[in-house]
């Protein structure tokens, strides 16, 4: 079924040449997130500026196949892309991730100067790397147990890494993660699935994050659902704090993977670092020294599921309740407006029977009483005036009395 066109769509000869995200991944509707992701990873390589130099084709299509992705990656604007199209999914800011090393030197400075400022900007890994991981022209070094290794990786750069995980320590949970002194450092933690031909596929990545001395990523595998917190599902304007709150938990998703096999694991440090290497330690320990970390985590996640299904719950709740108090405070407001116009009205027919007639009369033909009764008061007190002269004016002749 053809999808609608918004009213921006129309409106604009640009937007009415997009393509549909589904059709310009070559997926159906109904297709899961690994085969949207899949299909991703397989054009973005082969339409990759890295590969297609001077092919401006090629540039506008990978563009094209990267903003559908990331589209159709969030489930949320998958959701109201397939309700309302572009226009629902371009209300909220879109960023795209940005592979450095397809910019020139003066694109990375202003890309480092705007990320200096605050601006976010999501980047990923070189599409260079992911193909040679691909083909199997990585060098791999192998990685122990509990033995923690210590390097520098070059930006737009990878090491990579194998773990061979044991009966006993896969049911125990494998905990791998990456940390640098240097607070400062940007890097991924990656970890790739191994193909039939021997290369190496991207599986996830866990971006780094700054801590109080230091900046780390982590990935656990326990043997039971472990979940994440996804803050690209999070871009909700900050002037509207109740959908904020409502929202707050929608980007908490499970991991794709929640356990390794018994066998070889693949692990990698991709340097995504504008200008400078990251030095860095990278490893694998054995979950079975975290058993009150584990349940421990198992039960906090347990509570945030739960308060999730509250939220959603309760937000229905809310939205019912603010809409009757918006209801009550219009009311409110009207009847307050009501009582201060009856209560005027009231005023105004009191007045006139303090006024008198002639003055309401003069008010009412010149609108000036104040002026007729400044002028009545001046007559009043002249004619007072006068009666006192006249009155001590009077001469009084007093006859004399004639003496005793």
């Amino acid at each position: 079924m053809p999808r609608r066109k918004s009213k921006a769509e129309k409106g604009n000869p640009e937007k009415q040449l997009r393509r549909d995200p589904y059709e310009v991944l070559g997926v159906n509707r109904n297709s899961t997130d690994q085969e949207i992701k899949s299909a991703y990873r397989r054009l973005a390589l082969r339409y990759h500026p890295d590969k297609n130099s001077n092919d401006a084709k090629a540039a506008e299509i990978f563009k094209e196949v990267t903003f559908s992705y990331s589209i159709l990656s969030n489930p949320d604007n998958r959701q109201k892309y397939d309700a309302s199209g572009f226009e629902a999914v371009e209300s909220e800011s879109q960023g795209l991730e940005l592979d450095l090393s397809s910019l020139g030197t003066v694109n990375t400075v202003f890309a480092a100067l705007f990320s200096k400022l605050g601006v976010p900007i999501k980047t990923t890994v070189s599409a260079t790397i992911l193909e040679e991981a691909l083909n199997g022209l990585v060098t791999v070094q192998p990685l122990s147990l509990e033995q923690p290794v210590c390097r520098k990786v070059e930006k737009q750069s990878a090491h990579f890494y194998s773990v061979v995980i044991t009966e006993s320590d896969s049911e125990a949970g494998i905990v791998c993660r990456v940390y640098s002194r240097d607070k400062s450092s940007k890097f991924k933690l990656l970890y790739f699935d191994e193909e039939s031909n021997g290369g190496l596929s991207l599986a996830l990545q866990e971006e780094s994050s700054k801590m109080r001395k230091f900046t780390s990523a982590g990935m656990f595998f326990l043997g039971f659902p472990v979940y994440r917190m996804d803050h690209s599902q999070k871009k909700i304007a900050a002037k509207d704090p109740d959908a904020t709150f409502f929202k707050k938990l929608d980007g908490f998703q499970p991991c794709e993977i929640t356990e390794l096999k018994a066998g070889t694991h693949y692990f990698g440090v991709y340097g995504d670092n504008f200008f400078k290497s990251v030095s860095y330690t990278i490893e694998v320990l054995s979950a079975a020294s975290f058993s009150e970390e584990k349940d421990g985590l198992r039960s906090v996640e347990k509570q945030i599921l739960a308060k999730r299904v509250e939220l959603s719950k309760f937000e229905t709740e809310y939205g019912e309740v603010l809409a009757q108090f918006t209801e009550m405070t219009n009311k409110y407001t009207n009847a307050m407006q009501a009582i201060d116009e009856l209560l005027k009205q009231r005023n105004d027919i009191h007045a006139s029977y303090t006024v008198s007639p002639k003055l309401r009369h003069s008010r009412t033909r010149n609108n000036k009483s104040s002026t007729s009764f400044k002028e009545n008061e001046e007559s009043c007190s002249v004619s007072t005036t006068d009666k006192k002269k006249r009155w001590y004016n009077i001469n009084l002749k007093a006859e004399k009395r004639k003496p005793c």
